[in-house]
C-alpha cells in the first residue's frame, strides 16, 4: 500500500548537537572536505544510505546515537571545531573585501545573480546541465571569494528527470518529487514568522500567481528560490514551478515571469528583512530571467517617478547578460500576442508596445513576430558577454542584427571564459598531493592516477549492474558485469547533455575501427559514456540507443559501456578516474563545454576539437586536437562527420594510445606524464571559477557598479532625453567631404585628414568624428581597424557643415585605407555602438 502524500520529519537535535544542524543547512559542506569527513563521521552506514546529503542523514539517525554523540567529547570538540571554522568563513574578510578597499569603494555593494538553474550538490537536484553548473560554481567561487552574490532561481519540485534505460535502450525519464522539508532550505519569513510570498498577476479575472520564497545558504551567499507549489494558486498555478524546463510554451512563459518578476521582487524582500545591500548590479545568466528588466522599469517609475525610457537607462547600466546560445534556435521564443496578454496583467501602468518593442526581433519571422528572450536581455544590459573568446566571436555575429550598420567585430558582446570550482570538482587524493607542499615523483603520480581509474572501474561496475537491472535482467545473468573495465587499460570518457550537435555517436561512425581499439590485444582501449537528451528531444534519444545497442554487445561490452542517469555524483568520479576527456562538438556550437576543465584538474588530458575554450587554451602539452572540418558546406554533414570520425581514430590510434602505453624506465610512460603535469601545473591554473568570477568584477561588476551610481534620476532623464533627441536628428546626420594630404604615404609618416560634416541641429558636443584605419582586403574591407578621434576645428561654414581634422600615423606597410564616421557621444554611453547609430560617407 503506498502513502498518498509523504513529508519527512526533521529531528530535534539535542543542545549539543546544534551546531550539526547549521553544517547541514549550508552547502559549503560539499565542497569543504573536513565538514563532509565529519558529517560523515556521525553515522557512516546511514551516510552512505541518504546518499552523502547531510540533511536527510540527520533525519535516519537513531535518538540513541544522537544521545551517544551528544556525550562524547571527542565528537563535540571536532564539532565546535567546525562550527567555529564556519563562523570564520563567513564572517572574515576576503579577496572581495581587501580589493574593495584598496580601490576605495569602487566594487558594487551587491550582486543579485539570476539563472533558471542552480547545479550546487546531487542533495539539492536543480540543475540539467552546464548552465546550471555553472550557476553553482558561479555561487561556490563568489562565496569563498567574498562576494556579496545573491542568487535568485526557481525551486522545481521534481528537479529534472531521472533517467533509466528501457530493454532496448530507449530513454525513459522518472521525476520523483521533491519535498522542501527533505532539502538544504528555510522558508523567508517576516519577522513575526510569517512566509514571504510573491505574486504576480495572471490576465483572466482576479487570476494571481503567488509563490513562497526558500533560501538556500551557499557559503557566504544566500540562494533564493520561488515555488508556486502553495495552497493560495489554483492547480494550475501550482505546477509551474513543477520540473525544469518542463511544459509547453505558456508553462515556460509563466517560469520566466516568474523567475525574472518574482525574482526582483524576492530580492527586494530578502534585503528589507535582513539588512543585506540592495543589488547594485543585476546579471542575468541567460535570456531566462530578462523579466527581471521590465520589473526594474515598472519599480523605477514607482519609486523615482521617472519615465519609461529613463528608467530603462537606469536599468541597463547596471545589468548584465551572459549568453550561453551559439545558435538561434536554441533560444527562447514567444509570440507577441502570448507575451502581450501577460505583461498587460501584470504592468497595467506601462505600455505593453513599449515592452513589447525590447524584446522584438530585429527581423520579422515568417510566422509572425516574435518576442526573444535573449534580444530582451540585450536591450535591457549595458554590459553583455560570451562564455569564451571563440563564443563571443560568434555572438557579435549572431546577433549583429540588433546594431545596423555595424560590423560585427563592433557589436557590444565581450567574452569571459567560464571556469569552475576547484574545491568542488578537485578528487581529494589529488587535492591532498596538491597539498603535500612537494613534488610528487614520476611513480608516485602514476599510482595516484592509476588509484583514481580503479576507483572509477569500481563505479562503472555498480552502477551497470544498477542498470541491467533496471532494464530487466535478473542477478544470476550479470556476472560477467565484475570483468568489466580495468585499472590498467587507458580509459577515455564522454559524459554531456545530448543534443546531436555534441555528437554522442561521432566515435561509432566507424564500427569496426572502433572494436580495434578497444579490442587491440596490447594496447586496448576502454570508453565509458553518460548523458541525458531532453525528455521532447526523440534525435537524441535515439542517438543514446545507439550508443547503448551498441555496447550491448557481448563482445565489446567489457570495454565500452554507458551509464544512465548522469548527474554530478557521477560525474566527480569520471572526471578524475578518466585517462582521456573526449570532446566532439560540431564546431563552432560548443559555447564554451566545461567538463574537460573538470577533468584537468585531475590530471585527465582532453581530446577534443577547438571549439569553446580549448580553441583559445589548446597546447599539445595539455593533450590533442581533432582537425574539424569547418570548409564544408552545412548542406554536407554527413561527410564532415566522415573526415572527423577519421580524424578522431587516426588521433587515438597515431597519438593518443601510443602515448599511454609506450613504457621507459621504471615501466612508466614519461611522455604521458609529462603532459599530466603539464595540465595540472599550467592548465589547471586557469580554468578554476575564482579566476572567471575576478574577470566578472572588473570588466563588468564594477563599471556597471559606477554607471548605475552615475545615473540619478536627473542624469538618466538627460540622457533618455539625448538619445531620444538624437535619433530624431540622425536623418540629418552625413559625412559629406574627405580629404587628405598630398604627401606620399611612407611607413612612420602621417596622413592628414580634413572632413566636413552636416550634424542637423544636433551640437558638436553630442557627436564623436572618427577616422577609422587599417589594412585593406581584395575588395577594400578594413582589416584589424584601428580608431582615431577627429577635432573640431572652428564653428560651422555658411552652409551649416563643421570641418574636423587629425593625423594617421601609417605603422604598417602594404595595402591601407581609411574611411570616416559620425557617432553618438555621452558620457553615459559604455560603447561607441550602444545607440546602434553611426553616419558613414555617402
Amino acid at each position: 500500500m503506498k502513502a498518498i502524500r509523504r513529508f519527512s520529519v526533521r529531528p530535534v537535535l539535542p543542545e549539543p548537537l546544534h551546531p550539526l544542524g547549521e553544517l547541514a543547512l549550508n552547502l559549503r559542506w560539499s565542497w569543504h572536505p573536513d565538514t563532509r569527513e565529519l558529517l560523515t563521521s556521525v553515522d557512516p552506514e546511514r551516510w552512505q544510505a541518504a546518499g552523502g546529503d547531510p540533511v536527510r542523514l540527520l533525519g535516519l539517525v537513531s535518538s540513541g546515537r544522537l544521545a551517544e554523540l551528544a556525550a562524547d567529547r571527542r565528537f563535540l570538540r571536532r564539532l565546535g571545531l567546525a562550527a567555529e571554522e564556519l563562523h570564520e568563513y563567513l564572517t572574515e574578510p576576503r579577496w572581495y573585501q581587501r580589493a574593495d578597499a584598496q580601490t576605495g569603494g569602487e566594487l558594487p555593494r551587491a550582486i543579485a545573480y539570476f539563472s533558471p538553474e542552480f547545479g550546487i550538490t546531487p542533495a539539492l537536484p536543480q540543475y540539467s546541465g552546464g548552465l546550471g553548473i555553472l550557476a553553482g560554481d558561479h555561487l561556490k567561487s563568489g562565496s569563498d571569494l567574498g562576494v556579496p552574490l545573491i542568487g535568485v532561481g526557481l525551486l522545481y519540485r521534481h528537479g529534472y528527470f531521472r533517467q533509466s534505460l528501457t530493454s532496448d535502450g530507449w530513454q525513459q525519464e522518472h521525476y520523483p518529487e521533491l519535498a522542501p522539508h527533505e532539502l538544504p532550505l528555510t522558508p523567508l519569513t517576516e519577522a513575526d514568522g510569517t512566509p514571504v510570498r510573491v505574486r504576480l498577476t495572471l490576465p483572466g479575472d482576479d487570476r494571481t500567481l503567488a509563490a513562497q520564497v526558500w533560501q538556500v545558504r551557499v557559503g557566504r551567499v544566500p540562494l533564493l528560490l520561488l515555488d508556486s507549489a502553495v495552497a493560495a494558486n489554483g492547480p494550475a498555478e501550482r505546477e509551474i514551478t513543477d520540473r525544469l524546463y518542463g511544459g509547453g510554451s505558456e508553462h515556460r512563459l509563466l517560469q520566466e515571469l516568474l523567475l525574472g518578476i518574482g525574482g526582483v521582487r524576492a530580492v527586494r524582500a530578502f534585503c528589507r528583512i535582513t539588512g543585506h545591500p540592495r543589488p547594485e548590479v543585476f546579471h542575468m545568466n541567460e535570456g531566462h530571467a530578462g523579466f527581471l528588466g521590465p520589473e526594474r522599469i515598472r519599480e523605477l517609475g514607482e519609486e523615482a517617478g521617472i519615465g519609461f525610457d529613463a528608467a530603462l537607462r537606469v536599468v541597463r547600466a547596471g545589468t548584465v547578460f551572459t549568453t550561453h546560445t551559439p545558435v538561434p534556435a536554441g533560444i527562447d521564443r514567444f509570440t507577441e500576442e502570448l507575451v502581450a496578454r501577460h505583461l498587460g496583467a501584470e504592468f497595467a501602468d506601462l505600455d505593453t508596445g513599449e515592452l513589447l518593442a525590447l524584446g522584438r526581433e530585429p527581423e520579422k519571422a515568417e510566422d509572425g513576430d516574435f518576442f526573444n528572450m535573449a534580444v530582451l536581455g540585450l536591450r535591457t544590459a549595458q554590459r553583455a558577454n560570451g562564455v569564451s573568446t571563440l563564443h563571443g566571436r560568434v555572438s557579435r555575429e549572431m546577433f549583429a542584427p540588433l546594431w545596423p550598420g555595424f560590423d560585427a567585430a563592433e557589436v557590444p558582446i565581450g567574452a569571459v571564459t567560464n571556469g569552475v570550482h576547484a574545491p568542488t570538482w578537485t578528487a581529494e587524493p589529488v587535492q591532498r598531493a596538491r597539498n603535500a607542499g612537494r613534488r610528487l615523483a614520476d611513480a608516485e603520480l602514476w599510482e595516484l592516477r592509476r588509484a583514481l581509474r580503479e576507483q572509477l572501474v569500481h563505479d562503472v561496475r555498480a552502477r551497470l549492474r544498477q542498470a541491467w537491472r533496471q532494464r530487466g535482467a535478473a542477478a544470476a545473468e550479470l556476472g560477467w558485469v565484475a570483468d568489466v573495465f580495468d585499472p590498467d587499460v587507458l580509459t577515455v570518457g564522454f559524459a554531456r547533455r545530448v543534443p546531436s550537435y555534441k555528437r554522442l555517436t561521432l566515435m561509432l561512425r566507424d564500427p569496426e575501427r572502433l572494436r580495434a581499439l578497444l579490442l587491440h590485444p596490447e594496447r586496448p582501449v576502454q570508453i565509458v559514456v553518460a548523458g541525458k537528451a531532453h525528455p521532447a528531444d526523440d534525435d537524441g534519444k535515439r542517438l543514446i540507443q545507439e550508443l547503448v545497442r551498441f555496447a550491448d554487445d557481448p563482445a565489446v561490452r567489457h570495454r565500452v559501456v554507458f551509464l544512465p542517469d548522469y548527474g554530478m555524483a557521477m560525474a566527480r568520479t569520471l572526471y578524475a578516474g578518466c585517462d582521456v576527456w573526449l570532446n566532439n562538438p560540431l564546431r563552432p556550437l560548443e559555447a564554451c563545454g566545461t567538463s574537460g576543465m573538470k577533468a584537468a584538474l585531475n590530471g585527465c588530458l582532453n581530446l577534443s576539437v577547438r571549439d569553446g575554450w580549448w580553441d583559445e587554451w589548446f597546447d599539445p602539452d595539455f593533450g590533442w586536437e581533432i582537425p574539424s572540418a569547418d570548409g564544408l558546406a552545412a548542406a554536407e554533414p554527413e561527410r564532415r562527420d566522415a573526415i572527423e570520425a577519421a580524424a578522431l581514430y587516426a588521433v587515438l590510434e597515431e597519438q593518443v594510445v601510443p602515448c599511454f602505453y609506450e613504457r621507459g624506465a621504471g615501466g612508466l610512460p614519461v611522455r604521458w606524464l609529462e603532459m599530466v603535469r603539464a595540465t595540472l601545473d599550467r592548465l589547471g591554473p586557469r580554468v578554476p571559477a575564482d579566476r572567471m568570477l575576478r574577470e566578472y568584477i572588473t570588466g563588468f561588476y564594477a563599471p556597471a557598479a559606477a554607471a548605475h551610481r552615475a545615473l540619478s534620476a536627473e542624469a538618466a532623464g538627460e540622457l533618455a532625453s539625448f538619445a531620444a533627441r538624437v535619433r530624431q536628428e540622425w536623418q540629418r546626420v552625413a559625412v559629406e567631404e574627405v580629404e587628405h594630404g598630398d604627401e606620399p604615404p611612407t611607413l612612420g609618416g602621417t596622413v592628414t585628414l580634413r572632413a566636413r560634416v552636416r550634424l542637423g541641429d544636433l551640437d558638436p558636443s553630442a557627436v564623436e568624428v572618427q577616422a577609422v584605419t587599417g589594412r585593406v582586403d581584395g575588395d577594400d574591407t578594413l582589416a584589424d581597424p584601428g580608431y582615431v578621434t577627429l577635432k573640431q576645428q572652428g564653428g560651422p561654414d555658411l552652409d551649416g557643415r563643421w570641418t574636423y581634422h587629425g593625423e594617421l600615423t601609417l605603422h604598417r606597410p602594404g595595402p591601407f585605407g581609411y574611411t570616416v564616421r559620425i557617432l553618438p557621444a555621452h558620457p553615459h554611453l559604455s560603447h561607441r555602438a550602444e545607440l546602434g547609430l553611426q553616419a558613414l560617407p555617402r
